[in-house]
């Protein structure tokens, strides 16, 4: 086998756990930085049906480390997201393993270790063909997103402003702060210390575990709130789990270990880039102040690292918006739902930016 046939198989990456997916070909796209990714293809599932006047879509773009499959908790016919009623598209952003990626690209088109950089405003140029060229669809009920998917929100209505009735950023920001960089530059140099990531040309999918369990670790201890882990509280007891190890091992862990480290460093440097000022010269409160949709801005408020205060500092500048925070011990994966209280809060306010006139 040379270098030039060698993928990564990796069987995370499949229907078999993810569910149904359908891929849009992209052919070779430019990227923003100049390079570009060969035979690019876009990952989507989508539910419910378009209608006739096409004008029943919402968007609903993923977190850091996810697919499509984690969002679809928020779509069901008793909740805001109903599919009887909505057509609703899950796309895939790039480098988490289902659309193009580094582990399913072949590393003469930029595969294993030479995958380019790709931004936020990449995968929403993709999304944008996706749902322009696919399916015709001219304008947007709805778009929204948590963390990653909050990045990707902001771009799409900065970028598309004529495009989005409402949007709702939640947990995340239009421009990552310094604090934010560091928190992202320490969890990539997690997985990059291990001696088996060898500069991302592992030849193993699973090689390289030892820096995956160091970034499961990081995560535990920013992802979550202080409080959850305090002796009064003891959240992982209600949460199912019997123990803080057994939380680590059976929570966070669990997620991260069967992914490809290159997707998801592909996925957080896109992240500490994110910034939707890059459309208006660097200027933020201009390029907020172009926003046209209803926003509802929701951070969660035990968030270490997209903390309500600066999620507020950018809300102000948003011509129609509400600032809506929400409380959860679960600091910053208060999206899971895994408390259900948490799930119904999210999902009312989504109702609630659904109902609003625009």
């Amino acid at each position: 086998m040379t270098l030039e046939d060698r993928y990564l198989e990796n069987e995370y990456y499949t229907q078999d756990e993810h569910g149904d997916f359908e891929l849009f070909d992209l052919g070779d796209f430019e990227l923003a930085r100049g390079q570009t990714l060969r035979d690019a293809k876009l990952a989507y599932q989508t539910f419910g049906d378009l209608n006739d006047e096409k004008d029943n879509a919402i968007l609903f773009p993923h977190m850091y480390s996810g697919t499509h499959r984690d969002m679809e908790r928020f779509i069901g016919e008793d909740m805001a997201i109903d599919p009887t009623e909505y057509f609703v598209i899950l796309p895939n952003q790039f480098g988490n393993g289902l659309s193009s990626s580094p582990h399913n690209t072949p590393p003469q088109d930029g595969g294993m270790g030479y995958f380019p950089d790709v931004m936020i405003e990449d995968d929403i140029r993709a999304q944008h063909k996706l749902i322009t060229e696919q399916f015709g669809i001219e304008e947007l009920q709805l778009v929204l997103g948590w963390s990653m998917g909050a990045q990707q929100t902001y771009e799409w209505i900065v970028r598309y402003p004529d495009m989005v009735k409402r949007a709702a950023p939640i947990a995340g920001t239009a421009k990552v702060t310094p604090h934010d960089q560091l928190f992202i530059e320490a969890h990539k140099e997690m997985i990059r210390s291990d001696p088996a990531w060898n500069e991302g040309f592992y030849t193993e999918p699973h090689a390289v575990h030892t820096g995956l369990r160091r970034h499961a670790l990081i995560w535990s201890v920013m992802g979550l709130s202080t409080q959850f882990y305090h002796q009064s509280e003891q959240a992982w007891e209600r949460a199912g789990f019997q123990s803080v190890d057994d939380f680590m091992a059976n929570f966070f862990e669990d997620w991260f270990l069967p992914m490809d480290p290159n997707n998801l460093l592909t996925m957080a440097t896109k992240w500490q880039h994110g910034d939707v000022s890059r459309n208006t010269d660097g200027d933020l409160e201009a390029a907020l102040g172009r926003i046209e949709a209803k926003v509802y801005v929701m951070p969660f408020e035990e968030n270490m690292f997209f903390p309500v205060r600066d999620c507020k500092y950018e809300e102000t500048m948003i011509p129609d918006s509400e600032f809506r925070p929400i409380p959860s011990l679960w600091g910053h994966f208060t999206m899971f739902g895994v408390f259900d209280e948490d799930l119904e809060t999210i999902d009312e306010h989504i109702s609630d930016l659904l109902n609003e006139s625009v």
